[in-house]
């Protein structure tokens, strides 16, 4: 489990109360702060996976840099599957909570006729017993970037004021079927327009 890097979300925050589920851009500013605290898994070697914020403060982004699956020729079975763990410490101020209301996953794909795969991330607070999961299946001949949503349809909030871990397991997977040939599935930030956005939802407790 390692330490990474340390950004300043700014969120919009003010000294009225506001609607169960305000935005975080409907909020006057006082930082939220997120930082990946612990990692782990085949998908996230330590150092290659961080947190930035999304640049118009309304959440953040999760990039890798070393996150691939792969099947077929020349792979090793371990490689089929890939997974990554991390733990972001969300920093909440006083009078405040935050829920995650949607996520964005990107990534790209080189899978042969043939093979299959999948795109599984589930995330929650620490402490809590409600998690959220997102699954989403890939089938060849595919090439290319792909994205997936997830909207989450009850929003969870962490404690009021407080720090709260975000825990976020994904994984990657691949069968490469009847398929001849190397299949991959990534989610590289070098590879384009490549990461995980998520979004806040602020409620004034």
């Amino acid at each position: 489990m390692k330490n990474s890097n340390r950004v300043m979300a700014a969120v919009l925050v003010t000294a009225l109360a506001l609607p169960l589920g305000t935005p975080a851009h409907a909020a006057a500013a006082a930082a939220i702060t997120v930082e990946v605290i612990a990692s782990s898994g085949s998908g996230c070697a330590p150092g290659t996976a961080s947190v930035v914020s999304n640049g118009d403060d309304t959440g953040f982004r999760v990039r890798y840099r070393d996150f691939v699956a792969e099947a077929g020729d020349g792979a090793a079975l371990i490689d089929r599957r890939k997974n990554c763990q991390l733990g972001v410490l969300v920093t909440i101020p006083d009078g405040w909570t935050i829920a995650i209301a949607s996520a964005n996953y990107r990534g790209k794909a080189s899978l042969r006729s043939g093979a299959t795969a999948l795109q599984r991330t589930s995330y929650y607070w620490q402490g809590s017993s409600a998690t959220q999961r997102k699954d989403a299946a890939f089938a060849g001949p595919l090439n290319g970037l792909w994205t997936t949503w997830d909207v989450a349809p009850v929003l969870t909030y962490a404690e009021c004021g407080s720090q709260s871990v975000l825990n976020v397991n994904t994984e990657l997977r691949i069968d490469p079927g009847t398929s001849t040939g190397l299949s991959t599935m990534s989610m590289n930030t070098t590879e384009g327009d490549v990461d995980t956005l998520f979004n806040f939802s602020l409620s004034h407790c």
